[in-house]
């Protein structure tokens, strides 16, 4: 069977000397990377010898060049890597560890990956080692990851969104640079002087909107050097889209479509011709695609998950016969592009007619000022649920209500116009720069 690390021996192979990864003034080459992740390789066989029922290894999933090497070594010790949060509290770190423990990966395992918040109810996606050479063969195609391409990741690395990335990147001997989140905008920034004619890197929406409200021009003088930007995990607004292509017209911009369980599907870049929000491209090679008669995305192929750890009746709720069937709603259009409308839970029904939250906020983000905004049901005693529109804005900007309710008629039907405002600090948001939904249907319902 192919192991993923036998593409960092490849890449060894070929480029020893090149530089593999940089995180703030330390580096190494390939092989010095490929020598520490077999020392450390080593390590784990020793210290797991004793432990002859467990294949499965926790670790925190630092923004380290020493956790790029755990990573790895794990693998290469064959053992299953299962990246947790770096700043989970220990007691959840040592319980989600302990569930773990009782349980045997099948064989082929790669990784255990957690969807969201890791605190009992999440669930443990088991990604195989010929899943993760799917996915990076496929952005590889789809996206034109190169030899000489600098990729530039910020994310957590134990999301497919960030450490998908670093695939393709070992894959062809490229280089990768991490950054620890987006806090620290200069840091970032500085990482795009790496001497390098070809960078790129992978923004959840909420750090592009970020980006746009606070270092637009700043962004724009790196659009030479910026090859492409992916997007994904989150829906990016089109009025955001539009001031990325603005800002670099030269890039490749990619919108994506990918989960945990089915991997890297479809990619489009919007910065080709046709800004459009929602559409994400058609499948890549090791993926395909179709639309079940409830209108929901189903997916095959190579990337898909192998299930959940430990939950064969989830499992087989969602993964039937090679197809896993998701709860996104779409629909293809006559170019076999797939177009995302929005997730099939969140969806709001308003007087019999049902509203997508996320159509309403793409409008609401058009308008001057408002920097991040929400949807949400609420109940109404006359109507029974009514839409509600939590609205983040920017500094110095106050909200109008009236004017904001008479330029939404202008772009939407009637009955997916808010009837209720309010101005907010902050938007809830998970880790990956999603809406927090269920922290509002919640906390929210009946205000």
């Amino acid at each position: 069977m192919t192991r993923f690390e036998d593409y960092l021996t490849q890449s060894v192979a070929r480029y020893p000397d090149k530089t593999a990864v940089v995180c703030g003034d330390e580096s190494c080459s390939y092989r010095q990377l490929d020598e520490q992740v077999t020392a450390r390789a080593a390590q784990w066989r020793e210290t797991l010898a004793h432990d002859t029922g467990r294949n499965i290894v926790c670790l925190r999933a630092l923004s380290t060049i020493d956790y790029l090497i755990d990573y790895l070594a794990i693998h290469r010790a064959g053992y299953v890597a299962a990246p947790l949060e770096k700043d989970m509290p220990d007691d959840v770190f040592q319980r989600v560890k302990d569930e773990l423990e009782r349980h045997t990966a099948p064989e082929g395992t790669a990784d255990i990956l957690y969807t969201t918040g890791t605190t009992g109810r999440s669930k443990g996606v088991m990604v195989s080692h010929r899943a993760i050479i799917a996915d990076a063969e496929n952005l590889i195609a789809g996206q034109g990851f190169t030899h000489d391409l600098v990729f530039v990741v910020n994310g957590p690395l134990n999301h497919i969104g960030s450490l998908s990335k670093i695939y393709p990147v070992i894959y062809l001997g490229a280089t990768l640079i991490i950054v620890d989140g987006m806090k620290d905008l200069n840091a970032f920034f500085h990482a795009f002087d790496y001497p390098a004619k070809k960078m790129a890197t992978f923004l959840v929406p909420a750090s592009i909107r970020i980006l746009i409200q606070l270092a637009g021009k700043r962004l724009a003088a790196y659009a030479e050097k910026i090859d492409f930007v992916e997007t994904g995990a989150a829906a990016i607004s089109q009025a955001d889209m539009d001031t990325l292509c603005r800002l670099l017209p030269h890039s490749r911009l990619y919108n994506t479509y990918a989960s945990t369980e089915t991997g890297i599907i479809c990619t489009y870049d919007f910065n080709s011709g046709q800004c459009l929000a929602g559409c994400l491209g058609r499948p890549m090679p090791h993926s395909d695609i179709f639309i079940t008669g409830q209108g929901l995305i189903a997916c095959k192929g190579d990337t898909l998950m192998t299930g959940y750890i430990g939950d064969p009746e989830r499992t087989s709720s969602v993964l039937k016969d090679g197809v896993i069937y998701t709860s996104d709603m779409g629909q293809i259009d006559e170019e076999d592009r797939l177009h995302l409308r929005g997730r099939e839970d969140d969806v709001i029904n308003i007087g019999g007619f049902k509203v997508a939250p996320t159509e309403v906020e793409d409008a609401v983000m058009a308008f001057e000022g408002v920097r991040d905004c929400v949807c949400i049901p609420v109940e109404h005693r006359i109507m029974g649920t009514a839409l509600k529109m939590l609205v983040v804005m920017n500094d110095g900007c106050t909200l109008d209500k009236r004017t904001l309710a008479r330029w939404l008629k202008t772009r939407l039907e009637t009955y997916k116009i808010p009837l209720l405002y309010e101005q907010v600090e902050a938007v809830k948001r998970t880790f990956n720069g999603k809406i927090d939904r269920k922290h509002y249907s919640e906390g929210e319902k009946g205000r």
